[in-house]
Protein backbone atom coordinates (compact mmCIF):
# COMPACT_ATOMS: atom_id res chain seq x y z
CA UNK A 1 0.00 0.00 0.00
CA UNK A 2 1.61 3.07 -0.89
CA UNK A 3 2.57 5.74 2.13
CA UNK A 4 0.31 8.40 2.43
CA UNK A 5 1.41 11.87 1.18
CA UNK A 6 2.36 14.21 3.87
CA UNK A 7 -0.24 17.52 3.70
CA UNK A 8 -0.29 21.08 4.99
CA UNK A 9 -0.82 21.39 8.63
CA UNK A 10 -1.82 25.14 9.36
CA UNK A 11 -1.36 25.83 13.49
CA UNK A 12 -2.95 29.38 14.26
CA UNK A 13 -1.77 30.96 17.55
CA UNK A 14 -4.50 33.43 19.07
CA UNK A 15 -3.32 35.87 21.84
CA UNK A 16 -2.89 37.70 23.66
CA UNK A 17 -5.06 36.07 26.83
CA UNK A 18 -8.12 38.87 27.65
CA UNK A 19 -8.20 40.47 31.21
CA UNK A 20 -11.45 38.84 31.22
CA UNK A 21 -10.20 35.84 30.56
CA UNK A 22 -7.63 35.73 32.53
CA UNK A 23 -9.39 36.53 35.39
CA UNK A 24 -11.78 33.30 35.04
CA UNK A 25 -8.14 31.43 35.13
CA UNK A 26 -7.85 32.85 38.66
CA UNK A 27 -10.88 31.72 39.71
CA UNK A 28 -10.39 28.53 38.15
CA UNK A 29 -7.60 27.82 40.07
CA UNK A 30 -8.77 29.44 43.54
CA UNK A 31 -11.99 27.68 43.90
CA UNK A 32 -12.16 24.74 41.02
CA UNK A 33 -8.75 23.44 41.52
CA UNK A 34 -9.36 22.63 45.20
CA UNK A 35 -12.66 21.05 44.41
CA UNK A 36 -10.83 19.00 41.90
CA UNK A 37 -8.34 17.60 44.18
CA UNK A 38 -10.53 17.07 46.61
CA UNK A 39 -12.65 14.76 44.13
CA UNK A 40 -9.30 13.29 43.09
CA UNK A 41 -8.78 12.06 46.78
CA UNK A 42 -11.99 10.20 46.59
CA UNK A 43 -12.57 6.59 44.72
CA UNK A 44 -14.10 6.48 42.03
CA UNK A 45 -16.80 4.13 42.99
CA UNK A 46 -21.12 4.20 42.90
CA UNK A 47 -21.56 7.02 44.82
CA UNK A 48 -19.01 9.28 42.80
CA UNK A 49 -20.23 8.06 39.51
CA UNK A 50 -24.03 8.95 40.93
CA UNK A 51 -22.42 12.49 41.94
CA UNK A 52 -21.05 12.73 38.39
CA UNK A 53 -24.31 11.79 36.58
CA UNK A 54 -26.60 13.90 38.93
CA UNK A 55 -24.83 17.14 36.94
CA UNK A 56 -26.60 16.90 33.52
CA UNK A 57 -29.75 16.78 35.87
CA UNK A 58 -29.03 19.57 37.73
CA UNK A 59 -28.14 21.79 34.25
CA UNK A 60 -32.23 20.17 33.40
CA UNK A 61 -33.81 22.66 35.82
CA UNK A 62 -31.99 25.65 34.39
CA UNK A 63 -35.06 27.04 31.46
CA UNK A 64 -33.97 26.54 27.77
CA UNK A 65 -33.69 29.98 26.24
CA UNK A 66 -37.13 30.23 24.19
CA UNK A 67 -34.40 31.47 20.61
CA UNK A 68 -32.98 28.02 21.17
CA UNK A 69 -34.95 24.98 19.46
CA UNK A 70 -34.87 21.21 20.65
CA UNK A 71 -36.58 18.26 19.19
CA UNK A 72 -36.22 14.94 20.91
CA UNK A 73 -34.87 11.88 19.24
CA UNK A 74 -34.65 7.83 20.53
CA UNK A 75 -32.29 5.53 19.78
CA UNK A 76 -32.34 1.90 21.13
CA UNK A 77 -31.32 2.40 24.34
CA UNK A 78 -30.20 6.22 24.35
CA UNK A 79 -31.58 9.45 23.18
CA UNK A 80 -30.32 12.33 21.76
CA UNK A 81 -31.51 15.74 20.68
CA UNK A 82 -32.12 18.21 17.88
CA UNK A 83 -30.40 21.89 18.65
CA UNK A 84 -31.13 24.64 16.87
CA UNK A 85 -29.50 28.22 18.02
CA UNK A 86 -30.49 31.47 16.53
CA UNK A 87 -30.31 32.10 12.88
CA UNK A 88 -29.40 28.23 12.11
CA UNK A 89 -31.32 26.61 8.61
CA UNK A 90 -34.61 24.84 10.15
CA UNK A 91 -33.77 22.33 7.29
CA UNK A 92 -31.68 19.23 8.19
CA UNK A 93 -29.96 18.67 5.30
CA UNK A 94 -26.44 20.12 6.18
CA UNK A 95 -26.11 18.84 9.90
CA UNK A 96 -23.56 18.92 13.07
CA UNK A 97 -23.01 15.64 15.07
CA UNK A 98 -21.89 16.65 18.51
CA UNK A 99 -20.66 14.03 21.03
CA UNK A 100 -20.56 16.07 24.73
CA UNK A 101 -17.20 16.00 26.81
CA UNK A 102 -17.57 14.85 30.60
CA UNK A 103 -14.48 12.40 31.29
CA UNK A 104 -16.80 9.27 29.87
CA UNK A 105 -18.84 9.57 33.04
CA UNK A 106 -20.70 12.87 33.32
CA UNK A 107 -22.57 15.53 31.70
CA UNK A 108 -25.03 15.27 28.90
CA UNK A 109 -27.68 17.22 26.91
CA UNK A 110 -28.73 19.42 29.07
CA UNK A 111 -25.20 20.72 30.35
CA UNK A 112 -24.15 21.06 26.89
CA UNK A 113 -27.32 22.98 25.26
CA UNK A 114 -26.73 26.03 25.11
CA UNK A 115 -22.71 26.20 23.96
CA UNK A 116 -24.07 23.27 20.92
CA UNK A 117 -26.82 25.68 19.88
CA UNK A 118 -23.78 28.88 19.54
CA UNK A 119 -21.90 26.47 17.27
CA UNK A 120 -25.12 25.76 15.63
CA UNK A 121 -26.03 29.51 15.21
CA UNK A 122 -22.39 30.13 14.08
CA UNK A 123 -22.53 27.15 11.59
CA UNK A 124 -26.60 28.49 10.78
CA UNK A 125 -26.72 24.31 10.53
CA UNK A 126 -29.17 22.20 13.24
CA UNK A 127 -26.88 20.07 15.46
CA UNK A 128 -27.48 16.40 16.52
CA UNK A 129 -26.67 16.52 20.28
CA UNK A 130 -25.98 12.28 21.35
CA UNK A 131 -26.74 11.48 24.74
CA UNK A 132 -24.69 8.21 24.22
CA UNK A 133 -24.22 5.71 27.36
CA UNK A 134 -21.55 5.91 29.67
CA UNK A 135 -19.37 4.66 32.33
CA UNK A 136 -21.23 2.78 34.29
CA UNK A 137 -24.02 1.51 32.20
CA UNK A 138 -20.94 0.76 29.39
CA UNK A 139 -17.46 0.38 29.73
CA UNK A 140 -15.63 3.22 27.95
CA UNK A 141 -14.02 0.81 24.67
CA UNK A 142 -18.46 0.52 24.05
CA UNK A 143 -19.31 4.38 24.05
CA UNK A 144 -18.28 4.71 20.82
CA UNK A 145 -20.92 2.16 19.53
CA UNK A 146 -24.04 4.75 20.25
CA UNK A 147 -21.85 7.51 18.42
CA UNK A 148 -21.28 5.70 15.52
CA UNK A 149 -25.29 4.14 15.60
CA UNK A 150 -26.07 8.10 15.61
CA UNK A 151 -23.82 8.52 12.49
CA UNK A 152 -25.79 5.47 10.63
CA UNK A 153 -28.92 6.93 11.92
CA UNK A 154 -28.07 9.77 9.94
CA UNK A 155 -26.66 8.35 7.00
CA UNK A 156 -29.32 5.83 6.21
CA UNK A 157 -32.41 6.82 7.80
CA UNK A 158 -32.49 10.34 6.85
CA UNK A 159 -30.19 10.09 4.14
CA UNK A 160 -27.87 12.87 5.25
CA UNK A 161 -25.20 13.16 2.55
CA UNK A 162 -21.87 12.73 3.93
CA UNK A 163 -20.69 15.66 2.88
CA UNK A 164 -22.85 17.51 5.00
CA UNK A 165 -22.26 16.15 8.50
CA UNK A 166 -20.02 17.28 10.47
CA UNK A 167 -18.61 15.43 13.53
CA UNK A 168 -18.11 17.44 16.53
CA UNK A 169 -17.01 17.21 20.50
CA UNK A 170 -15.02 18.88 23.26
CA UNK A 171 -12.94 17.00 25.85
CA UNK A 172 -13.99 13.24 25.97
CA UNK A 173 -16.28 14.01 23.11
CA UNK A 174 -13.67 14.87 21.10
CA UNK A 175 -12.50 11.95 21.72
CA UNK A 176 -14.86 10.20 20.65
CA UNK A 177 -14.72 12.70 17.32
CA UNK A 178 -12.08 10.45 16.31
CA UNK A 179 -12.71 7.25 17.56
CA UNK A 180 -16.10 7.25 15.91
CA UNK A 181 -14.81 8.37 12.39
CA UNK A 182 -12.21 5.66 12.70
CA UNK A 183 -14.98 3.20 13.73
CA UNK A 184 -16.85 4.18 10.63
CA UNK A 185 -14.03 3.96 7.89
CA UNK A 186 -12.56 0.50 9.23
CA UNK A 187 -16.01 -0.42 8.76
CA UNK A 188 -16.85 0.89 5.30
CA UNK A 189 -18.88 4.16 5.67
CA UNK A 190 -18.43 7.20 4.42
CA UNK A 191 -16.00 9.74 6.01
CA UNK A 192 -18.27 13.29 6.86
CA UNK A 193 -17.34 16.31 5.67
CA UNK A 194 -15.16 17.68 8.40
CA UNK A 195 -13.93 16.62 12.16
CA UNK A 196 -13.88 19.20 14.72
CA UNK A 197 -12.26 18.79 18.15
CA UNK A 198 -11.83 20.87 21.23
CA UNK A 199 -9.73 20.47 23.99
CA UNK A 200 -9.51 16.27 22.94
CA UNK A 201 -7.99 13.55 25.18
CA UNK A 202 -6.74 11.42 22.71
CA UNK A 203 -3.71 9.72 24.43
CA UNK A 204 -4.68 7.43 27.38
CA UNK A 205 -1.05 6.76 28.21
CA UNK A 206 -0.86 9.56 30.62
CA UNK A 207 3.20 9.44 30.73
CA UNK A 208 3.61 12.35 28.08
CA UNK A 209 1.43 14.74 29.80
CA UNK A 210 2.12 13.69 33.24
CA UNK A 211 5.73 15.29 32.06
CA UNK A 212 4.62 18.17 29.90
CA UNK A 213 5.14 21.95 30.99
CA UNK A 214 1.89 22.47 31.50
CA UNK A 215 1.11 20.02 34.18
CA UNK A 216 2.33 23.16 36.48
CA UNK A 217 0.51 25.83 34.07
CA UNK A 218 -3.23 24.65 33.65
CA UNK A 219 -5.21 26.23 36.47
CA UNK A 220 -7.44 23.24 37.03
CA UNK A 221 -4.24 20.92 37.71
CA UNK A 222 -6.60 17.54 36.44
CA UNK A 223 -3.24 15.56 36.08
CA UNK A 224 -4.38 13.22 39.98
CA UNK A 225 -8.05 13.60 38.59
CA UNK A 226 -6.74 11.50 35.11
CA UNK A 227 -4.66 9.33 36.83
CA UNK A 228 -7.30 8.07 38.71
CA UNK A 229 -10.17 8.32 36.21
CA UNK A 230 -7.63 6.31 33.85
CA UNK A 231 -7.07 3.64 36.61
CA UNK A 232 -10.36 3.11 37.62
CA UNK A 233 -11.90 2.29 33.81
CA UNK A 234 -9.61 1.79 31.85
CA UNK A 235 -6.80 -0.37 33.81
CA UNK A 236 -8.13 -3.42 31.45
CA UNK A 237 -7.19 -1.89 28.54
CA UNK A 238 -3.96 -1.67 26.61
CA UNK A 239 -3.67 2.42 27.02
CA UNK A 240 -1.56 2.06 23.46
CA UNK A 241 -3.89 0.09 21.51
CA UNK A 242 -5.00 2.93 19.01
CA UNK A 243 -8.47 1.21 19.91
CA UNK A 244 -8.56 3.14 22.71
CA UNK A 245 -5.66 6.33 22.20
CA UNK A 246 -6.92 7.75 18.94
CA UNK A 247 -3.68 9.39 18.05
CA UNK A 248 -2.05 6.63 17.77
CA UNK A 249 -4.38 4.94 15.17
CA UNK A 250 -3.87 4.78 11.23
CA UNK A 251 -5.14 8.08 10.44
CA UNK A 252 -5.04 7.50 6.53
CA UNK A 253 -8.75 8.53 5.08
CA UNK A 254 -10.04 10.64 7.51
CA UNK A 255 -11.41 14.59 5.94
CA UNK A 256 -10.44 17.60 7.37
CA UNK A 257 -9.71 18.22 11.17
CA UNK A 258 -9.84 21.44 13.04
CA UNK A 259 -8.40 21.11 16.85
CA UNK A 260 -8.42 23.90 18.90
CA UNK A 261 -6.71 23.83 22.56
CA UNK A 262 -6.11 26.16 25.19
CA UNK A 263 -1.79 26.66 25.22
CA UNK A 264 -1.55 26.18 28.88
CA UNK A 265 -4.40 23.16 29.70
CA UNK A 266 -2.81 20.05 30.78
CA UNK A 267 -4.50 18.36 26.91
CA UNK A 268 -3.10 20.86 24.91
CA UNK A 269 -0.25 17.92 24.32
CA UNK A 270 -2.56 15.60 22.99
CA UNK A 271 -3.98 18.18 19.86
CA UNK A 272 -0.46 19.41 18.98
CA UNK A 273 0.43 15.31 18.72
CA UNK A 274 -2.87 14.34 16.66
CA UNK A 275 -1.88 17.41 14.60
CA UNK A 276 1.35 16.38 13.57
CA UNK A 277 -0.04 12.76 12.98
CA UNK A 278 -2.71 14.21 11.13
CA UNK A 279 -0.42 15.73 8.38
CA UNK A 280 2.06 13.17 8.40
CA UNK A 281 -1.06 10.87 7.02
CA UNK A 282 -2.12 13.30 4.92
CA UNK A 283 -5.12 14.78 6.26
CA UNK A 284 -5.46 18.59 6.12
CA UNK A 285 -5.47 19.86 9.49
CA UNK A 286 -5.94 23.45 11.05
CA UNK A 287 -4.48 23.13 14.69
CA UNK A 288 -5.81 26.35 16.68
CA UNK A 289 -3.71 27.78 19.79
CA UNK A 290 -5.83 29.58 22.13
CA UNK A 291 -3.22 31.76 24.47
CA UNK A 292 -3.56 31.00 28.34
CA UNK A 293 -7.33 29.11 27.50
CA UNK A 294 -9.05 26.59 30.15
CA UNK A 295 -10.12 23.74 28.87
CA UNK A 296 -12.85 23.88 26.33
CA UNK A 297 -13.27 27.51 26.99
CA UNK A 298 -15.92 27.68 23.99
CA UNK A 299 -18.46 27.27 27.59
CA UNK A 300 -18.28 30.65 28.20
CA UNK A 301 -19.89 31.97 24.75
CA UNK A 302 -20.64 35.04 24.31
CA UNK A 303 -18.61 36.27 27.94
CA UNK A 304 -14.85 35.75 26.63
CA UNK A 305 -13.56 37.44 23.35
CA UNK A 306 -12.07 34.44 22.67
CA UNK A 307 -15.03 32.07 23.29
CA UNK A 308 -16.98 34.45 21.09
CA UNK A 309 -13.88 34.12 18.24
CA UNK A 310 -13.14 30.47 18.41
CA UNK A 311 -17.20 29.93 17.87
CA UNK A 312 -17.14 32.19 15.04
CA UNK A 313 -14.51 30.31 13.56
CA UNK A 314 -15.49 27.23 14.48
CA UNK A 315 -18.96 27.85 12.46
CA UNK A 316 -16.80 29.11 9.51
CA UNK A 317 -15.11 25.80 9.56
CA UNK A 318 -18.53 24.07 9.35
CA UNK A 319 -19.98 26.10 6.60
CA UNK A 320 -16.89 25.70 4.52
CA UNK A 321 -17.14 21.95 5.34
CA UNK A 322 -20.77 21.06 3.95
CA UNK A 323 -19.73 23.74 1.22
CA UNK A 324 -17.02 21.55 0.05
CA UNK A 325 -14.28 24.20 0.61
CA UNK A 326 -11.72 22.24 3.07
CA UNK A 327 -10.01 21.36 0.28
CA UNK A 328 -6.05 20.22 0.92
CA UNK A 329 -3.77 23.15 -1.28
CA UNK A 330 -1.37 20.22 -2.12
CA UNK A 331 2.07 21.04 0.15
CA UNK A 332 4.43 18.16 -0.34
CA UNK A 333 5.42 18.90 3.53
CA UNK A 334 4.07 19.79 6.49
CA UNK A 335 3.84 23.24 7.28
CA UNK A 336 3.27 25.84 10.18
CA UNK A 337 1.31 28.96 9.05
CA UNK A 338 1.39 30.68 12.80
CA UNK A 339 -1.75 33.18 12.23
CA UNK A 340 -3.36 35.67 14.37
Amino acid sequence: MPQPRPTTLVIERHGTASLRSRAVSAGIRRLLRPRLAKAAALPFDDRALRRAAALDRLAGRAPTPRSIRIEKVRFDGFGAEWVRGPGASASRDKVILYLHGGGWVCCGLNTHRRMIASFSSAARVPALSVDYRMIPAVPFEREVEDCLAAYRWLLDERGTDPANIVIMGDSAGGHLTFATALRARDEGLPMPAALAALSPMLDMDLEGKLAHANMGLDPADPGVLLENLVEAFLGHLDLKDPAVSPVRADLAGLPPVLLTAGSTELLYCDSEMMARRLAEAGVPTTLQVWDRQIHVFQMFGPYLPESRAAIASLGTFVRDAVAGRLADPGRDTPVDLNRG
